[in-house]
């Protein structure tokens, strides 16, 4: 009867073993995950579903106002792709990640290969770097189809349009393309962080189903928080934030803190976890054919790290220079700021639709006042409660100008204003032009707030 397998006995004892190089378990584990039909699926579902679902919407009557640039999907190409890309954080990558990375060490227990695994690479240490590797060449095969399909939908179904910023400002169609093609890099940090969860998990969990289910609740946990109302350096401690932290890539000057600060700690998250799992990995019994994970060790070596290290990264922030924001960061100056920025690229646009005369912004002098239900100062916190009364002014004429908008604040810093007249500047939908009725930006517009003091737009 044959000995039963230890670490012992997957280490070479002589000139006649010899272990198989990380390059070949690379090739051998992802000829392993590109086999299985699911993942299969996912590649072909995540190179075409794109292009279809964004050329279709860009067609339809009404459009996904309630997401950013979703109100402009009828305008340029390059508002698909944010818009897929906003779903993508969400739900689609966390669902990538588990699928892939969260079963690419439980699909060993389920099928008790580990023996014949570990006979022919004689080394735990490789045999994980090679899982890690291919799992991650996979996790990016499928974020580049998300990129790739949403932005050629979009570009062939409506065109290489400039695209409209959330401070308002006009992005040429190159500008535009550069800044997509950033963003959808920035979410690979917090993509990373949940691979390196479900990696944990996968290890940790064995042949359990949690372990194929953790990076997606993990995910729901933290959007499921970034929807409270949060301070800034806890919001900013959650890998999560990344996910949202490119809408500052939209904004002239583009607000990079929180952007940098949320891929810093991704890749925290990501090398955090990505190194418990390997030092459980390499603890771990493999002669017990039924394993099914420890949840005393998942809890001490995955979840209190983990929670160790945002409580260091709160410190962190609390304390450095850069989070100088106090509360939620949404604060009456800054939400004051943003809508008369907002307003004034926005009403220049307005201006050359209609072809009226030119008005540069300096001598608009667009200004916000913005007021928070009953509070007519200080008013600070998200909410759908914010009113603003925009004034401006144009050359010859002494009376100035005003518009009132409805604010909707999230608590991440996004804001819809909606107008609310006069009906001559933003009461309807629709303006008149000589060439016909198009849509007007100044009806409702997107616009986000800097919560970090150091990030003005």
């Amino acid at each position: 009867m044959n000995a039963p397998l230890t670490h012992a006995h997957a280490r070479p004892h002589g000139a006649g073993t010899r272990r198989a190089s990380v390059a070949r378990g690379y090739r051998f584990e992802l000829v392993k995950l590109v086999s299985q039909w699911r993942i299969r699926l996912l590649v072909l579902a995540c190179w075409i579903a794109p292009a279809l679902f964004v050329a279709a919407v860009s067609q339809q009557s009404t459009l996904p106002v309630d997401t950013l640039f979703g109100r402009w999907m009828h305008a340029t190409g390059w508002a698909g792709p944010l818009v897929t890309l906003g779903f993508a954080g969400t739900w689609a990558l966390p669902l990538l990640t588990s699928v892939v990375a969260g079963d690419v060490f439980a699909a060993e227990d389920r099928l008790g290969t580990w023996r014949h695994l570990l006979v022919a690479v004689r080394s735990p240490r490789r045999i994980f770097a090679a899982k890690a590797f291919a799992s991650l060449t996979v996790l990016l095969l499928l974020v580049a189809g998300l990129a790739c399909s949403s932005a050629a939908g979009g570009v062939v179904a409506v065109g290489n349009q400039p695209l409209v910023g959330l401070d308002g400002h006009l992005l040429t169609p190159a500008d535009a393309a550069v800044k997509v093609l950033l963003a959808w890099v920035c979410v690979l940090a917090p993509t990373l962080s949940l691979a390196g969860i479900g990696l944990l998990g996968s290890v940790a969990l064995g042949r359990s189903p949690m372990g194929l289910l953790l990076p997606v609740l993990v995910a729901l946990a933290m959007q499921l928080a970034q929807m409270m109302p949060l301070p800034v350096a806890v919001r900013l401690a959650l890998p999560s934030y990344a996910f949202i932290a490119w809408n500052g890539l939209f904004t002239g000057p583009a607000q990079l803190a929180p952007l940098l600060i949320g891929t810093g700690v991704s890749l925290a998250w990501a090398a955090l976890a990505t190194a418990l799992a390997y030092l459980l990995f390499l603890r771990r019994d493999f002669t017990n054919l039924s394993y099914d994970g420890s949840g005393r060790r998942t809890v001490t070596v995955g979840v209190l790290p983990l929670a160790g290290l945002v409580a260091v990264t709160v410190a962190v922030l609390t304390t450095s220079a850069t989070a100088t924001a106090t509360g939620s960061g949404i604060e009456q100056d800054k939400v004051q700021r943003s809508v008369a920025t907002a307003f004034a690229h926005l009403y220049r646009m307005q201006t050359e639709q209609l072809h009226r005369p030119h008005v540069a912004e300096a001598q608009l002098k667009a200004e916000a006042t913005c007021t928070k239900g009953s509070l007519q100062t200080a008013a600070q916190g998200a909410g759908n409660d914010w009113r603003c009364v925009v004034s401006w002014h144009l050359p010859g004429v002494d009376a100035a100008g005003q518009a009132i908008y409805q604010l909707d604040v999230t608590p991440d810093g996004r804001f819809m204003a909606d107008g609310d007249g006069p009906k001559e500047v933003n009461g309807y939908f629709l303006v008149r032009t000589p060439q016909g009725d198009a849509p007007n930006p100044l009806w409702q517009f997107d616009g986000n707030v800097a919560l970090l003091a150091t990030s003005k737009g």
